[in-house]
């Protein structure tokens, strides 16, 4: 349908308190109510109003006072919700201002009710006045809210709206500070703070794998990590001429030295192929060594080493960061920890002391790509930590039992290049007494014979168990220091037998070979003995066993308070009278008197 208005008079002023401020008139109000009905009843109504504005523009004053915002608490700052649209009249919306009287006659019928249509403070059901509630229980006018409706639910200190100023985390930290000594020292698992009480930060793998930027150095915690970047997300660190608090309030100045990287094929993992007129280069850090020099709980002298090397467009460098502890009191550059024991997650030390070199590893497979053995790498193993990994060996058809037995025998002694494993974090290469020898129960070997079948091998030692043996011997600091006891290894044998595919078109098989290690805890000290005596007194500790003999009385004793204790004798009486009467009637002599 269409609905068309129409001019029949002249201009006038929209407004009936306006002032004549043109010659001629500024606009038209022209309003229509179109009805739906089906037969006498209205089904919908629809209010058309038109303004027709003169072309003039504005010559008036602005006003530049400062809206005033009432309290909260008493006057919402939106009175009128339904009050859409700014310098017109809302439709419905009673509560609008620039509404006229005139235009609020035509939908006074049909306002908008409730929060949105300015009821912003309505009678709550708990006010005495309140007829709101369908059912009026009895004792509602003796607990029924007195009160006007400046102080509501909604509106007033009926709920008090006091708010506290969130304290927002900041990257800075406090010093420790104590009367007559401004900072009292480092302890294992600080942060390292910075002149401008900031954390001294250098990249570090998060637990996603991912590097991290601006991640704290850790006193005594050192690290390695490696971390892919290109030329456009390359970062700076931090700039090395930052100076590092001592633990004592002192600040010591990083000793830099910068070198170049001659092979840059160990560092650039990836390469796109670029004409050499578009490339673009810049000069990079590429690896960086940090040396903590410390004693005690002080900081005594960080050296830096920087590698740096040009950076192309479309390469992929890997960085590498190193963090590293060293004792002042150290000699020949090996580490003496003031916290020998191992702590968990950090790598087992191992040796060889029968090699001149005594430089050993005990690690597990980290397989990559189709996780073949010939592709996976090593890592090393975590005290602590109970690990479990394996590869997979490809296996002919016509493989010879003994050479595969063979294979995979050194295939899993190649994890172990070690003969001893040092019982502490610290011990020394030149100390026998700090090694425990490595107790190796080797695969059992038999002539087993097959009966000349292809492709089934038994007793294939396809499993790797590593078992370290450790107790908590003591505690540096407040911290447990755990210290290793035995450490042993052994095989577990499988039958292979090859898997013949679609048609047995297939020469070669899959047979997965697989490292175990797994961490056991024991008391540092032996238990004593149990004696003759505990062991009869555990029959009767109600700790140990579901039946307790020694409490059969506990309710007649004045520690059983689920009743009062006269209830509980008087009760407890009775049943030893049911004992003796039971007792006396089940006596021989008792039924001869009773036949009597």
């Amino acid at each position: 349908s269409k609905v068309t208005v129409s001019l029949t008079r002249t201009l006038e002023l929209c407004l009936p308190n306006a002032t004549e401020c043109c010659p001629s008139p500024l606009c038209l109000v022209e309003t229509l109510q179109v009805l739906a009905c089906r037969g006498s009843v209205m089904l919908a109504q629809l209010l058309i109003q038109a303004e027709i504005f003169a072309n003039s523009s504005f010559t008036g004053n602005v006003s530049e006072n400062a809206t005033i915002i009432p309290n909260q608490a008493f006057k919402p700052l939106g009175s009128c919700p339904c009050n859409l649209t700014a310098g017109a009249c809302d439709v419905r919306c009673c509560c609008d201002l620039e509404c006229t009287p005139d235009l609020q006659q035509l939908f006074s019928g049909s306002c908008f009710t409730g929060v949105f249509g300015g009821d912003v403070n309505p009678p709550y059901d708990q006010l005495c006045s309140s007829q709101s509630m369908e059912y009026t229980p009895e004792w509602f006018p003796f607990l029924c809210v007195q009160s006007s409706l400046d102080n509501t639910p909604f509106l007033g200190y009926f709920y008090h709206g006091s708010t506290s100023t969130p304290k927002v985390p900041s990257f800075k930290i406090p010093l420790q500070t104590s009367p007559g000594k401004p900072f009292t020292g480092y302890r294992e698992g600080d942060p390292i703070i910075t002149e401008e009480d900031e954390y001294f930060t250098v990249p570090q793998q998060s637990m996603a794998g991912q590097c991290v930027g601006n991640a704290p150095v850790a006193y005594l915690h050192g690290f390695d990590v490696k971390c892919l970047t290109s030329l456009d997300s390359y970062k700076e660190g931090l700039p090395h001429d930052v100076r590092i608090n001592s633990g004592t309030a002192d600040f010591i100045q990083q000793n830099v030295v910068y070198r170049a990287i001659t092979d840059r094929g160990k560092f650039i993992t990836e390469s796109e192929n670029l004409l050499a007129a578009e490339v673009l280069c810049q000069n990079v850090t590429f690896a960086e060594h940090y040396k903590f020099i410390w004693k005690d709980k002080n900081i005594e002298q960080v050296n830096v080493t920087v590698f740096l090397g040009s950076l192309c467009d479309g390469e992929i460098l890997t960085q590498r960061f190193t963090v590293e502890f060293l004792s002042l009191n150290s000699t020949n550059g090996e580490e003496l920890f003031e916290n020998p024991g191992y702590q968990v997650g950090k790598p087992v030390r191992a040796a060889n002391l029968n090699a001149s070199d005594p430089l050993g590893s005990l690690n597990i497979w980290q397989p990559a790509g189709r996780g073949l053995c010939a592709s996976a790498t090593y890592r090393p193993v975590l005290f602590g930590v109970d690990s479990y990994s394996g590869c997979i060996l490809e296996v002919g058809i016509n493989e010879d039992c003994s050479f595969l037995r063979g294979n995979v025998t050194e295939k899993l002694n190649a994890l172990i290049q070690a003969t001893h494993i040092g019982k502490r974090d610290n011990s020394s290469y030149s100390d026998l007494n700090d090694w425990v020898e490595i107790i190796r129960l080797d695969p059992f070997s038999s002539n087993v014979s097959t009966g000349g079948l292809k492709g089934i091998c038994p007793e294939i030692p396809a499993n790797l168990n590593i078992r370290i043996i450790f107790a908590q011997v003591g505690a540096v600091q407040g911290i447990p220091q755990q210290q290793i006891l035995a450490v042993q290894i052994s095989y577990s044998t499988v039958l292979w037998q090859f898997q013949c595919g679609l048609g047995c078109k297939n020469t070669l098989s899959f047979l997965p070979i697989t490292a175990s290690v797994q961490f056991i805890e024991v008391p540092a000290r032996p238990p004593l003995p149990v004696t003759r005596y505990q062991k009869l007194y555990a029959e009767f500790d109600c700790n140990r066993n579901e039946v307790c003999w020694p409490q059969l009385l506990y309710p007649l004793t004045r520690f059983y308070t689920g009743e009062p204790y006269s209830q509980s004798l008087a009760k407890g009486l009775f049943l030893a009278f049911l004992v003796l009467l039971a007792a006396i009637m089940s006596n021989p002599w008792f039924s001869k008197l009773w036949n009597r």
